[in-house]
């Protein structure tokens, strides 16, 4: 069981993924200064322009991940899109406001969360091992991070300076801003006036909890030991579905499957591209043209549109499935290639 070599290109495998230690504004911060962060799909939003890209195709959204040990913390700052983050690994706290203390959740494996637009937010594992979770954000290209002010000022002085550009310099290692009309300052007060700060109760409806998942019989893809669950839908969609627990258009859609061991989807194909993120277990993805591969958890895979595909699960298995635009649209369900 193989890939051809265009759809290997495709596969991401969690072994493979190639941190950058340096992707932000925070990296010498202390408490910030052991993160990693991974860009998957689509350019996303780092600053430094060592940050690996694994798939450059244009999806829609980005597809990124982010890993640190016990007590690191992610820097408040804000999106001009949604970004919505899936735990994989770890506990993790949100926390929000522009100082951090407006509210917080805390999140386990298997759960989601969407942050609003426009909404100083932050993140810590409090767990006791390393966490990883994956991140989507809207858009080919999600546009640049905006700290909250007290962030730049400490990463200032450590020596990291933020330009317009943003690009990062770095003058401890000699290097020179040349022009400081180009340098991001920490934010005035009119600067942040459109920045929000989401009472616990609005937050807490941007959260889906992994034992809170209900799987819609009406899905297509729904056979004996195949669950459909809808995560994130702004509308009723061409597969049957109606809006999902975090109904906010998105302009793509999450959606999580899990399998029983042994269990497989039909045969089907869908006009919409369709990344698949392994959470646990082991799955076979197959098409129709004899290629095929087994996924394991932390596995990226990205689906061409019309490519009919089929997923079997090794061992019992969940995997959250992040679908282009609000509506997925219809399934065409095809009937299996005999010997």
């Amino acid at each position: 069981m193989s890939l051809s070599p265009h759809l290997r290109a495709r596969l991401v495998r969690y072994g493979e993924l190639r941190p950058c230690t340096t992707a932000f504004i925070d990296a010498r911060s202390p408490g910030s200064d052991s993160k990693e962060n991974f860009t998957i799909i689509g350019p996303g939003v780092s600053e430094n322009p060592d940050q690996h890209v694994h798939i450059h195709e244009p999806h829609g959204f980005n597809i990124g991940g982010a890993r640190q040990p016990p007590r690191c913390t992610n820097s408040l700052h804000s999106h001009g899109s949604e970004e919505v983050f899936i735990i994989h690994r770890g506990t993790w706290r949100f926390f929000w406001g522009e100082h951090g203390d407006a509210g917080e959740v805390v999140l386990d494996p298997g759960d989601t969360i969407s942050i609003p637009i426009n909404v100083f937010r932050g993140f810590e594992n409090t767990g006791a091992d390393i966490g990883f979770m994956f991140a989507v954000l809207g858009g080919d290209d999600p546009g640049r991070v905006h700290w909250a002010p007290q962030v730049i000022e400490t990463a200032r002085s450590f020596g990291l300076v933020l330009l317009e550009n943003g690009s990062l310099i770095d003058t401890t290692l000699g290097e020179i801003v040349l022009d400081a009309g180009s340098v991001v300052n920490p934010s005035t007060r009119e600067a942040i006036s459109h920045i929000r700060t989401p009472s616990v109760e609005e937050m807490g409806r941007n959260v889906v909890r992994h034992a809170a998942l209900q799987a819609n019989p009406a899905s297509p893809l729904a056979t004996a030991g195949v669950r459909e669950a809808a995560v994130i839908g702004a509308q009723r969609s061409a597969d049957g579905f109606a809006s999902a627990p975090i109904p906010a258009a998105h302009d793509f859609t999450v959606r999580h499957l899990a399998l029983d061991a042994g269990a497989a989807t039909a045969l089907h194909a869908r006009e919409c591209i369709e990344v698949l993120l392994v959470h646990r277990g082991r799955v076979v993805w197959r098409n129709d043209t004899g290629d095929g591969v087994e996924l394991d958890a932390g596995d990226t895979f990205t689906v061409p549109r019309g490519m009919a595909r089929q997923l079997a699960a090794v061992t019992a298995a969940e995997v959250f499935v992040v679908r282009g635009g609000n509506d997925p649209g219809p399934v065409q369900v095809l009937p299996l290639r005999t010997a």
